[in-house]
């Protein structure tokens, strides 16, 4: 009785959405919804296709006109406003197409179930697999809710005496008696071993075959594809890369995860069923509490009441006195009166001052006591199912690639809270430029914060990175993926040199030795102060307090875009020291820290310049006409990029500037690295830039790494 229970509940599910009656001969659309496949071809001729090619209907001796079912009638075609309806719905007012037109080389169909157009592909309907699954759940919800009046009769008895089949072999296509079978399927022989199945009107073929190789089963499944594959299928150029396993081990894993997750459907209700008795109980409990305070207020103002009324009642019994005084006054005997009044004054100025200072301070009311449920009602009416976090999204300001990976998110708005993040991270192989392939992912997991360092990473490579959160609802969407390009050597930690000398008038270093801000400084002021007359402008110059001496290193660094001119290079440590010693004027001649990279004098030149500097300032940066990546015939000037990396390959002599964000190449130059080289820089006039901090030496959380604002002066002499 429970398993015909299970079965008639499962009604709803066996009908085509079209037709909206008990399916026949369902296939199943790529959209993985299932559609009877007379109903999917009338659908497709009425947008317009040709008729497709169908398999013949099964034909047996028991669904012939004779002994078929009264009940088992031949179906109705879909109805006609059922398929204007899905038409209409997912396609709108689509005309269609003639059928003297040339037949379309992808075929849509409009699911009724998703609303969605699903392509079908060249072949139409015929690359559609049939639902063995589901034809099989029909057959037997038929057999036990027994549509048919009349039963399933054996083939082979001979009338009058035919018996009611009890069996139906999928071989021989047939129903047979219990007498039948066994005649027919003699023990020991091949026709023993032929697959019996309860008795039916119609038999489905033993096993799905592939609908471009008929001969062929389907013995893989590709999971890339979500497909079934027959052995010459799995041989394309198409499925090549894609993850294909057996067939017997993809049911095992889905039956694996099916048979799991039915109970989470039981568990889930009892958490509900929990979940609302926990709520009554705190209702019934708030309750209990409101109404016991009610009741405590009332019991006080019934005191203060009762309190009340004792009062007025010994003032009630006052009037006594009143009369008696008042009879007291037509005495008329002088001595008697002064007598008598003694003792009665005393009580009246008693009796009145009680009457002055009596009130109905007692308020017998309840009008402070009404509730607001408003809010509460809100809430338990909005209350719903906890939903998984959405997708996060990446902050591209923040998240940044340098001696190490550092990804920064949030999460949407109306987005669930997560409890803690999932990050996820592989290497990309190959150039940068193509689609290359990928290592396997690796994941950081139980991410507390919204940020994450991510080490131990390889030079010159792309890493692909995303993220999703995690609550009690499990799992959310995966985040879009950010591409990192790691720099293309190792990352070189330094701070500013102070002890060259600095004009602390007009250069100023920040917290840490990684800032620094240049101002023309008072005597520059005191200069211009003069009426129509010009001043030199000051160069003020910094370098790294560490030295290289072998190997590729890279930094990085941001200028701030309003500042006047700034240098940014390199340059041999003994003539940085013997160029800061000369005179800094502007006007001087002797002044030449770029090497004659600007002017052209470095053509002339055989050996290679002690410095290599690029200028840049008012958001600018100027590309000298000697660079690898300029073709123009001078030099060329390029938006100045938040984020200025530089590589120094010792070994070469060669100094190569990026874009640090994209690490895009943006110029090449030679350096002289006979003798040890230092990172320098040269202020102008006004100007400021920061250093790139390792992220290492940063809190991810409290701190993160700075990027592309500077601190402006305010800041600065804050700290």
């Amino acid at each position: 009785n429970g398993a015909a229970s299970n079965m008639k509940s499962i009604e709803r599910e066996l009908h085509c959405p079209v037709c909206e009656e008990m399916v026949k001969q369902p296939i199943v659309l790529p959209c993985m919804h299932s559609v009877c496949v007379l109903c999917a071809a009338e659908v497709l001729v009425q947008r317009g296709y040709p008729p497709p090619e169908l398999p013949p209907e099964p034909n047996t001796p028991t669904s012939s006109p004779i002994t078929r079912s009264p009940r088992q009638t031949r179906r109705p075609p879909p109805k006609t406003d059922r398929l204007d309806r899905v038409i209409r719905t997912v396609c709108g007012t689509h005309p269609g197409r003639r059928r003297k037109d040339t037949p379309p080389v992808i075929m849509l169909f409009p699911c009724p179930t998703c609303g969605k157009d699903v392509e079908l592909g060249e072949r139409g309907l015929a690359d559609c697999l049939r639902n063995l699954t589901l034809e099989r759940i029909v057959e037997r919800y038929r057999h036990t809710v027994s549509l048919g009046s009349m039963a399933v009769m054996c083939q082979f008895c001979k009338p009058p005496q035919a018996l009611e089949a009890t069996k139906g072999c999928a071989d021989c296509r047939s129903n047979f008696c219990n007498e039948c079978f066994k005649l027919y399927h003699p023990w020991g022989t091949p026709r023993a071993q032929h697959e019996h199945i309860l008795p039916t009107h119609s038999f489905r073929p033993k096993v799905l075959v592939c609908v471009e190789h008929e001969q062929e089963r389907l013995p893989f499944y590709c999971r890339s594809c979500q497909r079934l594959l027959c052995p010459l299928c799995k041989l394309r150029r198409a499925h090549s890369g894609h993850k294909i396993m057996p067939i017997a081990l993809a049911y095992q894993t889905l039956k694996t995860v099916n048979i799991i997750n039915m109970p989470n459907i039981a568990v889930a209700k009892e958490q509900l069923n929990q979940c609302v008795s926990e709520l009554r109980g705190v209702l019934a409990e708030r309750q209990g509490a409101l109404a016991m305070f009610l009741e405590g207020a009332r019991a006080q103002r019934a005191g203060t009441l009762n309190a009340q009324l004792s009062e007025k009642q010994s003032l009630l019994e006052n009037a006594a006195l009143l009369t008696y005084t008042q009879e007291l006054l037509k005495e008329t005997d002088q001595s008697c009166f002064v007598q008598a009044a003694r003792v009665t004054h005393n009580r009246l100025v008693k009796a009145i001052e009680n009457l002055q200072h009596f009130s109905l301070f007692a308020d017998p009311s309840f009008r402070h006591f009404q509730m607001d449920v408003s809010r509460e009602l809100k809430a338990l009416s909005s209350m719903d199912f906890i939903q998984a976090p959405l997708a996060p999204v990446i902050d591209t300001q923040k998240t940044l690639a340098y001696d190490q990976l550092y990804l920064c998110w949030r999460l949407p708005q109306d987005s669930a809270p997560a409890w803690h993040y999932s990050v996820e991270y592989q290497r990309k192989v190959g150039s940068s430029g193509s689609n290359g392939t990928h290592c396997s992912w690796q994941r950081l997991d139980d991410v507390g914060g919204t940020s994450a360092v991510i080490d131990k990473l390889e030079m010159d490579s792309v890493y692909v990175l995303r993220v999703r959160g995690c609550n009690k609802a499990g799992f959310g969407e995966y985040s879009e993926e950010v591409y990192l390009h790691t720099p293309p050597a190792p990352v070189l930690s330094f701070c500013l040199d102070s002890r060259w000398g600095l004009h602390a008038e007009r250069v100023a270093l920040g917290k840490g030795q990684t800032y620094a801000r240049s101002v023309p400084g008072m005597t520059l002021l005191q200069a211009a102060d003069r009426a129509l007359t010009s001043c030199h402008l000051t160069s003020d110059l910094l370098v790294a307090d560490v030295s290289i001496t072998q190997g590729r290193h890279y930094w990085a660094c941001s200028v701030e875009p309003g500042s006047y001119l700034v240098k940014v290079g390199v340059g041999i440590e003994a003539k940085l020291q013997e160029w800061f010693h000369l005179p800094q004027d502007m006007a001087s001649p002797r002044y030449d820290p770029d090497s004659g990279h600007d002017s052209g004098a470095e053509d002339a030149q055989d050996s290679p310049p002690p410095f290599c500097f690029l200028t840049m300032g008012m958001g600018k940066i100027l590309l000298p006409k000697c660079g690898a990546s300029n073709t123009s015939t001078g030099p060329l000037t390029a938006p100045l990029p938040p984020r200025l990396g530089l590589c120094l390959d010792f070994e070469k002599g060669r100094l190569t500037f990026y874009d640090a964000h994209s690490l895009r190449v943006l110029w090449e130059g030679t350096v002289d690295c006979s003798a040890p080289v230092c990172p320098a820089f040269c202020f102008i006039g006004g100007g400021a830039l920061q250093l790139q901090e390792q992220i290492a030496n940063c809190s991810t959380e409290q701190n993160p790494p700075r990027r592309v604002t500077i601190q402006t002066r305010a800041t600065d002499a804050g700290h």
